[in-house]
């Protein structure tokens, strides 16, 4: 028995360290030095250098640790890799959304409202627009599949009384020539960007130009909690303006950042996998209450598709009206 527990041991620390070895040789190649631009060679020479100190070096033990240091030491190098405000960013994610906030009155630069004729083809229109937090109706949420089923993009849109609704996407800001990798999201490629925008612009590009299918869900937030997390969400927008933050397809991307500045509010938010297999949300929420559950679930994930009612739109009509007609009323808030 002690036998087998010790094989057992010596085989899992075998695959912590070659986990080790695989996400160091990943991060020199994705994130190496701008001086160093053979990334391939530099990721080759850590990860050949590491094995050869687990079959040459003996006893095992130092083996072991001479990698965990081998390791620490492009841990420390990739933890001092700084973000940055400064580059050449695409034009829908050139300017950065600030906020001045005075009592209930929200004054809020660069909310970006671009006129679409393709993807890649549209007008810039970048607002400066100001909303009453005290005429906060409501929450709603935006899910986006693009592919598989498990994986969505995420949006939270807030609704005022007398006013268009407000759509803040969080998602990685890609300079020139850069295009998302899912991939390269999990290292040090991409800076965190909060896109402040009229369901107009964020919301259509992907039921309409991106063909992506959008679902569209009324929360349950009383209208305090949904004033609260705004305001949560606005001290954010307006830190990143001052200090950047790495975007993290595992840490800090669409999803668990909203989980986030819920739980700075509300707190005691249950950790569950459908946080990170996003593509299955809209079943937590429904789980837990947070969505209409006065009809079956699937029955509410049907009438919560907008992409026939987006794309039959008029010139006459409005986004965020027509993709609303006949989705199911926001069932009453929880009175906690």
């Amino acid at each position: 028995m002690r036998t087998f527990a010790k094989v057992l041991g010596v085989l899992v620390l075998w695959v912590v360290l070659l986990l080790v070895i695989a996400w160091g040789s990943a991060a020199l190649w994705f994130d190496h030095p701008a001086s160093l631009p053979l990334a391939g060679v530099l990721a080759a020479v850590y990860a050949l250098a590491s094995l050869a100190l687990l079959i040459k070096v003996r006893p095992w033990g130092r083996a072991s640790a001479a990698v965990l240091v081998l390791f620490a030491v492009v841990l420390v190098w990739w933890l001092s890799l700084a973000p940055s405000n400064d580059r050449d960013w695409q034009r829908d994610v050139a300017r950065l959304p600030t906020v001045d906030i005075q009592g209930d009155t929200v004054t809020i630069h660069n909310v970006r409202n671009f006129d679409y004729r393709s993807e890649t083809d549209y007008t810039e229109r970048w607002e400066t627009r100001t909303y009453d937090l005290s005429k906060v109706q409501g929450l709603d949420l935006f899910l986006i599949y693009w592919g598989s089923p498990s994986i969505a993009h995420t949006i939270l849109s807030w609704q005022f009384h007398d006013g268009p609704p407000l759509a803040i996407s969080i998602e990685t800001r890609k300079e020139e020539a850069e295009s998302y990798s899912a991939i390269r999201g999990f290292f040090r490629q991409y800076e965190l960007y909060y896109v402040v925008a009229d369901e107009n612009d964020v919301a259509r590009l992907r039921s309409n130009y991106r063909n992506e299918d959008v679902y569209l869900y009324r929360l349950r937030t009383p209208p305090a909690r949904a004033r609260a997390i705004l305001l949560d969400y606005l001290e954010t927008i307006n830190q990143l303006a001052g200090e950047p933050r790495w975007y993290n397809a595992l840490i800090h991307n669409c999803t668990t950042n909203i989980r986030m500045h819920a739980n700075n509010v509300v707190g005691g938010i249950p950790s569950d996998w459908r946080w990170l297999a996003n593509g299955y949300l809209d079943q937590l929420l429904y789980e837990y209450g947070v969505l209409n559950r006065e009809v079956p679930f699937t029955e509410l994930k049907s009438s919560s598709y907008v992409n026939p009612k987006a794309k039959a739109l008029s010139p006459d009509d409005t986004y965020s009206e027509v993709i609303r007609v006949d989705l199911p009323e926001r069932s009453p808030p929880p009175e906690n």
